[in-house]
């Protein structure tokens, strides 16, 4: 099927934080699937803004989504969910409530599950039953709202710390390429199989020194920064705006 008018809803992660461009901009998997989308009469708009949970961008994204009269919407979120703490009951009512309205005006949407980056995190296992709860939530209204899914629960690449950014939590720019893949490769558009080829050799294990690091260097700020805006009363994601919140050409000037 060919797609004109794509939009693509989220967090940080569909805005493409971790895959700079030589420009300093932000690429991202959504900047990658529109590259293989792209051709006469091709739009893309994309509407992730930075920490975002599923509940606000229903609020705030998926109106001006249904504006644009897209061919195609995908949506990749949940992980701020997760990570606020939100309960299995608000992850299943949260997935339902915007699938449910995607699925009400574009003709075709794609969601996805979340790898399970727990191992990851210090305390992660804290984390896991949410994550599951989660991609329970995404496969159940994928089959209710007849969405398509993109399973990438079990990618044994999450394993392979190459494919993340410095925080060990966004994706790099080979794991935006990959999920880009995964993508493409189900919604059966062609792209470069290199994009899913499993990189060569094994990654370096992280030293004691590299746990400290990280931990100094990206753990504390994040958890001092979430920690002073909730005080002050302010959300993640404030004060950002989508990065291409009309459709257009792939190639105009942003």
């Amino acid at each position: 099927m060919e797609y004109q008018r794509f939009v693509a809803l989220g967090d940080s992660c569909t805005e493409g934080l971790d895959d700079l461009l030589p420009d300093g901009r932000y690429r991202g998997w959504a900047d990658r699937v529109a590259s293989a989308l792209d051709g006469p009469g091709f739009r893309y708009a994309n509407l992730g803004v930075r920490g975002r949970r599923l509940d606000q961008m229903l609020v705030e994204q998926v109106p001006n989504a249904r504006a644009l009269e897209p061919d195609l919407v995908v949506l990749f979120g949940g992980g701020n969910d997760v990570m606020s703490g939100a309960t299995a009951s608000q992850l299943a009512q949260r997935v339902d409530d915007i699938v449910r309205a995607v699925t009400s005006f574009a003709p075709t949407v794609a969601v996805f599950t979340l790898s399970d980056i727990s191992h990851r995190m210090p305390f992660g296992w804290r984390m896991r039953p949410r994550i599951e709860a989660l991609n329970t939530a995404v496969r159940d209204a994928a089959s209710r709202y007849d969405a398509v899914l993109v399973d990438v629960e079990a990618d044994e690449c999450v394993h392979d710390s190459r494919y993340f950014g410095p925080d060990r939590l966004h994706l790099s720019s080979l794991g935006h390429r990959r999920l880009a893949g995964h993508l493409l490769s189900t919604l059966g558009i062609p792209f470069d199989p290199a994009w899913l080829t499993p990189l060569e050799g094994t990654a370096a294990s992280a030293s004691v020194l590299d746990h400290w690091r990280w931990l100094r260097d990206q753990v504390l700020p994040v958890a001092y920064t979430r920690t002073r805006n909730k005080l002050i009363g302010r959300q993640p994601g404030d004060g950002f705006t989508p990065k291409r919140p009309q459709l257009a050409p792939l190639r105009v000037a942003r």
